[in-house]
């Protein structure tokens, strides 16, 4: 038993490193969004100045807009909040389907932006933190670079040193014992999040989640690397060719399989909370966070994310 042991590790390695060959199971572009997300019109989990909306309202209200190659979530921009609403109107949509081991590719065109914005591409199970939580992209206040974070129950955690370009934050994935800061690594570039993110035309983020390791990555719109598979959204796709991810999260101390369980996507955007609230001053944002949402409405039409598609691969 002792003796298998360092193979496991390679094992680990090697999937991490040169990854595996997928095959489309699921393609979202535009109006696909609607029939195989759901609006969660739900109590913010995050403590946000955010009131979420059913998809008859977002649609009614343009929250949410789909059509051809677009999908369009943004938060409401005109309405001056008082202290008695419950919060700016804003959408957290999430997948019908759940998935275990699988990539998604994100092939997005804008991001939210602006003080007090908080937006997420994430997934996570049923049973949180026991299920996992796995954060794609992830941000506050305009605070660029991207950061990708997993979040779980006690038993897991990162090695200080491992095959990535992203730098790491922590390596204690415990939600518990960190202040739900959970095991997060920071893209290398600041264009990976944001408005620089939004002026170079988007790009592309990718996850794979296996037995052994999740590693995500990122492509900048004009990039020249970005993978003909990932570019093109192909049936087939193979991660072996896509390069070093920023962040890698292997198997070496934390068994995946047992901490991370069948996952729903989710899209959201929320205001201020218990991340962008929490360091609305520091991040040089004006006044408190919640009044400047209250009262700022125009400040929220950079507050959107313009999707062109999701393909998921199993």
């Amino acid at each position: 038993m002792f003796a298998a042991r360092p193979l496991l590790v390679l094992a680990s390695l090697a999937v991490s490193v040169f990854g595996a060959t997928y095959s489309i199971s699921d393609s979202h572009v535009g109006k696909d969004f609607l029939s195989a997300f759901t609006h969660q019109a739900i109590s913010d989990p995050t403590h946000g100045r955010v009131n979420y909306v059913s998809q008859s309202t977002a649609l009614a209200n343009n929250l949410t807009f789909a059509s051809g190659d677009t999908l369009i979530l943004r938060a409401d921009d005109t309405t001056v909040l008082s202290a008695s609403d419950a919060g700016r109107n804003s959408v957290r949509l999430q997948s019908k389907k759940t998935y275990t081991e699988h990539v998604t590719i994100w092939n997005i065109r804008h991001m939210p932006q602006g003080c007090g914005t908080w937006p997420a591409v994430w997934e996570v199970g049923s049973d949180w933190p026991n299920d996992g939580e796995i954060d794609i992209v992830e941000g506050v206040n305009d605070q660029t670079p991207n950061q990708s974070t997993l979040h779980t129950n006690a038993g897991c955690s990162m090695p200080s040193s491992r095959t990535q370009t992203g730098t790491s934050t922590g390596t204690n994935c415990d939600s518990a014992a960190t202040n739900n800061a959970g095991c997060g690594v920071q893209a290398p570039q600041s264009a990976s999040y944001g408005p620089p993110f939004n002026s170079a035309g988007g790009g592309w983020y990718a996850m794979e989640r296996t037995d052994t390791s999740i590693n995500v990555w990122y492509w900048l719109r004009n990039a020249g690397n970005v993978p003909s598979d990932v570019l093109n959204g192909a049936a087939t796709i193979n991660t072996s060719n896509w390069g070093e991810p920023f962040a890698d999260f292997p198997n070496t101390d934390c068994d995946i399989t047992e901490h991370f369980g069948a996952h729903n996507l989710i899209i959201n955007l929320t205001f201020c909370g218990d991340w962008a609230g929490a360091v609305y001053s520091s991040d040089g944002c004006p006044g408190d966070c919640t009044t400047y949402v209250d009262q700022n409405p125009s400040a929220f039409s950079n507050a959107y994310f313009d999707i062109a598609w999701l393909k998921i691969y199993e």
